[in-house]
């Protein structure tokens, strides 16, 4: 398998996952801007949506957009507890999880990367993202993870986007847990592996 990633992108979310699975895969470092890959092919050749991550099988086929790659990854290892097992009702309140990282959190840091954002679309969306963390916050109280003591692959994802708080100056001390939870993901050995190899800062 081949990963396509942009080091702390949310690409680091798979590339969590795939170490936390165990399996074999090669990295493929991508330019987002240039769309141009170390190797000097181009993303778009394996994914015209032209972003990361994307995901090569063995067998040729493709998988992009990250909730989906990850809920793939953690099925070819079930027991590794990435993922509760598909169809059980727990299964669904991880895509809850993932559809809400990816709609309320994710996309909502977007404009605050942006230099072309107005400043006050910029406050608007700080704002909102406060609200959400607010929400995050309330739902990891007396818990190590989202979904209890077991990490999940909601969990890679939450703290790749919430790496970015930094990135873009959002003050997480207003929410102690999500502080907690940050610093109890990035201290797993895989967590780490996979930053170190994005050659990321611990």
């Amino acid at each position: 398998m081949k990963l396509y990633f942009s080091p702390g992108a949310c690409s680091l979310s798979p590339h969590i996952a795939l170490r936390e699975a165990g399996l074999d895969f090669t990295l493929e470092k991508t330019d987002l801007r240039s769309k141009q890959t170390e190797s000097g092919g181009d993303i778009r050749t394996d994914n015209p949506k032209g972003y990361v991550p994307v995901l090569v099988l063995d067998d040729g086929d493709v998988l992009t957009e990250g909730p989906a790659i990850v809920q793939w990854i953690a099925d070819q290892r079930p027991q590794s507890g990435l993922a509760p097992e598909a169809g059980s009702r727990a299964r669904y309140h991880l895509m809850e999880w993932l559809n809400f990282i990816t709609s309320e959190l994710h996309k909502t840091y977007s404009p605050l990367f942006n230099p072309a954002a107005p400043e006050e679309y910029k406050t608007i969306a700080r704002a909102y993202l406060g609200k959400r963390y607010e929400f995050v916050n309330e739902k990891l109280a007396g818990k190590s993870y989202l979904m209890g003591d077991t990490f999940t692959v909601a969990d890679g994802y939450l703290v790749t986007v919430t790496n970015w708080a930094r990135l873009v100056k959002f003050d997480l001390t207003p929410y102690p847990n999500v502080v907690v939870f940050q610093e109890r993901v990035r201290a797993r050995p895989k967590v780490q592996e996979a930053m170190k190899a994005e050659g990321l800062h611990k």
